[in-house]
């Protein structure tokens, strides 16, 4: 799963905990934003792997950690905290490393 960060209307807390929960956290995840907007959780490329095409990118989350899947996505809070992070840093971000959030 995806978010187009372009599309008006398109990042909600609702497709947010939907994009948590489209992955497990049996292996380290990654949530990482393309320079094109899109929004997703990487399973393959985390830490600094293959970062040319991002705009950004947010810290390396350990497996079993419940950052994704379905306890992060019913975590409102959690939820909330990724979903503000999304929003202050696009079009603009902070930076390329967000770590601390």
């Amino acid at each position: 799963m995806q978010i187009d960060l372009k599309v008006p209307g398109a990042l909600t807390p609702d497709s947010v905990a939907d994009l948590l929960a489209s992955v497990t956290d049996k292996t380290p995840t990654q949530l990482r934003v393309t320079k094109q907007g899109i929004a997703f959780i990487s399973t393959t490329d985390v830490g600094g792997d293959n970062t040319k095409d991002l705009a950004f990118r947010l810290e390396t989350w350990s497996q079993d950690s419940d950052y994704v899947g379905p306890a992060a996505a019913r975590d409102a809070d959690w939820v909330k905290r990724i979903y503000k992070v999304l929003k202050h840093n696009w079009p603009s971000p902070s930076s390329e490393y967000i770590d601390i959030f």
